[in-house]
């Protein structure tokens, strides 16, 4: 079945190409949906409040426009040049021995391939813990039902053990410390010595099985970024006009920003350092795994402006990667990429509404992986999924993100504790069957360690 999308922009959304083969298509959108009359006036207007919010938008954004753009293509052929060696790697066992100079590699590039985070063995364990216990329980919700890529399970035992491992624990507190607040009122309820547990699926993609629609997306705000006044502030320097000054790791706007505004089932509503994965299979690049476009700064810059500019040439045209064959334009609804899924919006930047980004070129496989390694990537990097997977074994990965302690993640975390005890899904994803009948899932007495339990939500004492 072939589903159909609309963007809320005027050029034409992304053509993906099913695959015919033994399995059926992997649609991130399950259903098409279109803006409403009354959605395209409110659109307009957000442009056109934020437009008066800042003295002298129009002249900023046109200079920020025709600054950032030549800027962005120096680093843009960098990628293509370098690929896959342009993402970051490092040990497990080095991150604290990281020099100035590697750090900022990886806070610029916005993610890292961190190897030997838990051991070969333990990894490929909890693979087939998981694989056992979609067997032994016929009731647990595959898609696609028969051949299990993502699996919605968020309790199973190796899940809860994998986010309660020290060394998770230890590497996500690292995530957390890559941000800074700049002043101490800030941090007010906030400690990024204490990291908390988002509990999120698995997926076990097998050997052939297509994955034709998780195109490169952003997994953070959506609309929100412009629509919401504290979602907003992140972005507030590119706003003013201060792009450079652009600063995706201050933690100030970012603790309190409302990044799921429509409570759209599968968007984050905490603050993440960054999202992540733990492998637990072997996978290279053409074998199914994650694609970056490894750039958080100026990508932001050139993401978030583009709605207040239009062409003037042709989206085929050689001359539309020129910055001054572009207008400033505020007068339409259109917001390049955003598109409605489910009651509220997801971000798909495309090659088409973002020529400068040359989403067909830079759009990186990461490094091979082995069980035990994690990619960790910023919440504003553009990502996606390999659509083919040419390699011959699974391709697996628990998602675990980095959050850190702040009072609505804090929040967020005690609920989902509540949930995790009645074996309930937490209220980021979509609601189904609870898992507490499942043979296989976690209770809290197999959260033994005290870092492992704060992260939770538990108490202390069982």
């Amino acid at each position: 079945m072939m589903t159909a999308f609309t963007c809320i922009s005027r050029g034409q959304p992304p053509k993906f190409q099913t695959y015919y083969t033994q399995y059926p298509p992997i649609l991130m959108s399950q259903a098409s949906e279109s803006t409403s009359v009354r959605d395209s006036e409110r659109f307009a207007q957000i442009k056109r409040n934020i437009a008066s919010l800042y003295p002298k938008f129009q002249a900023n954004a046109i200079r920020a426009w025709k600054e950032v753009i030549p800027e962005l293509n120096v680093a843009i052929d960098q990628i293509i040049r370098e690929g896959a060696s342009y993402i970051p790697q490092v040990e497990f066992s080095s991150i604290h021995g990281l020099s100035q100079k590697e750090i900022e590699r990886i806070k610029t590039r916005g993610a890292v391939v961190v190897r030997g985070v838990v051991s070969q063995d333990e990894a490929t364990g909890w693979k087939t813990e998981l694989e056992n216990m979609i067997k032994v329980n016929p009731d647990v919700e595959r898609i696609p039902p028969n051949h299990p890529l993502f699996v919605e399970l968020y309790w199973a035992k190796p899940q809860v053990d994998a986010r309660a491992h020290p060394h998770m624990l230890e590497l996500c507190t690292w995530f957390n410390k890559l941000y800074h607040a700049k002043s101490d009122s800030t941090m007010k309820g906030i400690d990024l010595s204490t990291p908390l547990t988002y509990a999120d699926r698995f997926r076990i993609r097998p050997p052939g099985m297509p994955c034709d629609v998780i195109p490169p997306h952003i997994d953070g705000a959506t609309i929100e970024r412009w629509e919401e006044t504290t979602a907003r502030k992140c972005f507030e320097n590119i706003f003013s006009g201060n792009w450079r000054m652009h600063d995706p790791y201050d933690i100030d706007p970012r603790v309190d920003a409302r990044t799921s505004l429509y409570g759209r089932p599968n968007q984050c509503s905490v603050f993440r350092t960054f999202q992540g994965w733990l492998s637990m299979t072997e996978t290279g690049p053409g074998e199914g795994t994650l694609r970056l476009l490894p750039d958080v700064h100026l990508v932001n810059v050139y993401f978030t402006l583009r709605p207040f500019f239009r062409p003037l040439v042709s989206e085929t045209s050689s001359e539309i990667f020129d910055a001054d064959n572009w207008e400033f334009d505020i007068s339409s609804p259109d917001f390049p990429g955003i598109v409605p899924k489910n009651g509220g919006y997801v971000s798909w930047p495309s090659a088409s509404l973002h020529p400068h980004l040359r989403l067909n070129e830079t759009m990186t496989s990461v490094p091979k992986v082995f069980p035990g390694d994690t990619v960790f990537w910023h919440p504003d990097v553009i990502h996606s999924v390999e659509k083919e997977h040419h390699g011959k074994n699974d391709a697996a990965v628990m998602y675990i993100p980095a959050v850190p302690l702040t009072p609505l993640n804090k929040v967020y975390v005690d609920n989902q504790c509540k949930l995790f005890l009645d074996g309930k899904r937490p209220t980021d994803f979509p609601q189904g069957r609870s898992e507490k009948g499942f043979i296989g899932t976690a209770t809290e007495k197999d959260v033994k360690l005290p870092l492992g339990r704060i992260a939770m939500g538990l108490p202390l004492v069982v």
